[in-house]
Formats: structure tokens, C-alpha cells, sequence
């Protein structure tokens, strides 16, 4: 099987992630990359929560909050 039909921009896209994953995964820094990934995610889904929204008036004009 060879990569002849992938385009050279996504194979230098996979080098670089790839290199990223490596140095990561030496550095010990992965864990700590996933855990604040994570922590953000989850803040930005409480915020977009509905009673979130409602409690700080991000409510749009013209929207409804179901309940």
C-alpha cells in the first residue's frame, strides 16, 4: 500500500502531528495536554447550557429556552 494518492499537504500535516504526539509523549506533556482540553470543553459546555445562558442573559433575541 503506498501514499501516492495522498496530497503532500495532509502527509506533512500527519508528519507534524505525529512529531507533536512523539515529543508529547517524551516530554510527559500529553496527560497534561488532555486534562486542560478537557477542563475547557466542559466549562464551555456549562456555559452553554441553558440555565447558564438564562442566568447570565446570553439569552438571543428570538430564541427559546425549552422548559
Amino acid at each position: 500500500m503506498t501514499l501516492d494518492h495522498v496530497p503532500g499537504a495532509a502527509k506533512a500535516s500527519v508528519d507534524i502531528l505525529s512529531f507533536g504526539v512523539a515529543v508529547g509523549t517524551v516530554t510527559q506533556l500529553l496527560p497534561h495536554l488532555a486534562a486542560l482540553l478537557t477542563i475547557i470543553w466542559t466549562v464551555i459546555r456549562i456555559f452553554e447550557t441553558d440555565t447558564v445562558r438564562e442566568l447570565l442573559g446570553r439569552v438571543r433575541k428570538g430564541e427559546k429556552i425549552d422548559g
